[in-house]
């Protein structure tokens, strides 16, 4: 089974950037959907991006659509997201997770592994 592990987080102005990685544990990302989601103090997670196993297709939540972009590098057995114009809003605690299969989900149930978290904070 994959073990997603994160890492990439940090403290950043508004506008600023970061890019979150996810490295694979024990296999590898070929047989796995994987996306990141984030849960904010006091909030559900939510889906923020996913990809397809074999980087074909990516999907993004409304919220983040057009600042941060999603990539995975089978050489390196990582998965990224690159995070731009970030706003206060975008502070959270992100997570990586994978299921099995092609399809990109939305729904966190959906999905069996999942990385400790990287906390993300953005100052205005």
């Amino acid at each position: 089974q994959v073990q997603p592990v994160e890492s990439g987080g940090g403290l950043v102005q508004a506008g600023g950037s970061l890019r979150l990685s996810c490295a694979a544990s024990g296999r590898t990302f070929s047989g796995s959907a994987t996306a990141w989601f984030r849960q904010a103090p006091g909030k559900e997670r939510e889906f923020v991006a996913g990809i397809s196993r074999n980087g074909a297709s990516t999907y993004y939540a409304d919220a983040v659509k057009g600042r941060f972009t999603i990539s995975i590098d089978n050489t390196k057995n990582t998965v990224y997201l690159q995070m731009n114009s970030l706003k206060p809003e975008d502070t959270a605690v992100y997570y990586c997770a994978t299921r099995a299969g092609f399809v990109i989900s939305t729904q966190t149930a959906t999905y069996s592994s999942w990385g400790q978290g990287t906390q993300v904070t953005v100052s205005s």
